[in-house]
C-alpha cells in the first residue's frame, strides 16, 4: 500500500508517512546502530524480505502503542479478521495481537460544523500478557519542549544532504530536540553547516518503515515514551518526492496529552476491544 497523505489543518501543511532513520553526514554511520535488548519493549509489526514496516512500543502487560495509520499499512487488521491475531516478536518471544482499538479522533471527524484535529493513534492488545520486557512508562509532564529525545525504528536509512538511501532492516536511534510541544510534538532536522544550526550530536529523524515508532525522553526513572511517529514534513528546499533532507521536520504524536484515553482503554480491559473501526476501511 502507498505511503498515505495526511492533511493536519493545524499544522498547515502535508506530512507523509514517515520516511527513514536518516543520520548527519559528517558523524559516522555505526554509532546510529541500536541494541535490540537496550529496548525489549519496542518492536516492529511486518517484515516483507529485509524491510521492516511500522514499529508499536508494549506499554503495558497486554497493550501496545503505535500510530493508527499502521493499522491500515501492514496486514494486521485483515490478518485478525482472518486468523483472530496476527503474530508478532517481542523481545525475541511470539505474542499475538488479538484487537485494536483506534484512537476515536483518527481520521477527521466533523462535529458541530467544524474539523477536529486527527489523532494518529491506535492501541494493540495482546492475546496473553507479557511478564517480560518491561513496558515502557508514559510521559505524562507537559515539559518536552527542548528537550533531547531518542528516536528508535528499523526503516529507511540515509543521510541529511542526500536523504533516504537504502533499507537494510537494521535498528537504528537517533536524537532530536523538540522544537515544537502543542498538540503534536515537532523535530527539526538541522543542517550542522548553518551557523546558527542547533544540531544535536546524533541528529536524526525517523521515516519509512518508522511510522508507530516511539520519541523517548531519559529520566531519574528511566526511558518514557513521550511520542509516537506519525510522518514527515519535507524540507521546503527538497525536491519532489526526496525526503530526510536537511531542514525537514518529524510530527509525532504528543502522549502527554492522550494520557486519559490511553489509560481508559487499558482500565476497560474486555469491555473496550474488538474495535477496528469499520470507518477505517482499507485503501
Amino acid at each position: 500500500m502507498p505511503s498515505r497523505i495526511l492533511i493536519v489543518a493545524l499544522l498547515l501543511a502535508s506530512i507523509t508517512s514517515t520516511h527513514a532513520i536518516v543520520i548527519r553526514h559528517d558523524t559516522g554511520y555505526a554509532r546510529y546502530v541500536a541494541s535490540e535488548s537496550m529496548f525489549p519493549s519496542v518492536f516492529w509489526l511486518e517484515q516483507r524480505s529485509n524491510r521492516k514496516i511500522c514499529v508499536a512500543t508494549l506499554i503495558d502487560a497486554q497493550w501496545a502503542l503505535t500510530a493508527a495509520h499502521c493499522v491500515e499499512e501492514t496486514d494486521l487488521r485483515a490478518h485478525i479478521a482472518r486468523a483472530g491475531e496476527y503474530v508478532v516478536q517481542i523481545a525475541g518471544l511470539m505474542s499475538g495481537i488479538d484487537a485494536v482499538v483506534m484512537h476515536p479522533n483518527y481520521a477527521f471527524r466533523y462535529e458541530q460544523g467544524h474539523v477536529n484535529e486527527e489523532v494518529d493513534l491506535a492501541l494493540l492488545h495482546l492475546s496473553e500478557p507479557l511478564a517480560m520486557p518491561v513496558p515502557m512508562s508514559l510521559y505524562r509532564e507537559q515539559d518536552e519542549l527542548d528537550r533531547v529525545a531518542t528516536l528508535l525504528g528499523w526503516g529507511f536509512f540515509g543521510v541529511g544532504t542526500t536523504g533516504i538511501q537504502s533499507d537494510d532492516g537494521r535498528f537504528r536511534k537517533a536524537n532530536n530536540r523538540v522544537t515544537e510541544a502543542n498538540a503534536r510534538l515537532r523535530f527539526d532536522f538541522d543542517d550542522p553547516r548553518q551557523p546558527q544550526s542547533r544540531a544535536v550530536e546524533l541528529e536524526g529523524l525517523p521515516g519509512l518503515g518508522d511510522s508507530g515508532g516511539p520519541a523517548l525522553l531519559q529520566t531519574a526513572d528511566g526511558w518514557r515514551i513521550a511520542g509516537v511517529a506519525i510522518g514527515e514534513i519535507a524540507a521546503e528546499s527538497a525536491p519532489a518526492g526526496v525526503q530526510g533532507l536537511y531542514g525537514a521536520v518529524g510530527v509525532y504524536e504528543r502522549v502527554s496529552g492522550h494520557i486519559d484515553w490511553i489509560e481508559s482503554v487499558i482500565n476497560a480491559g474486555g469491555t473496550e476491544r474488538d474495535q477496528l473501526d469499520s470507518t477505517h476501511s482499507e485503501d
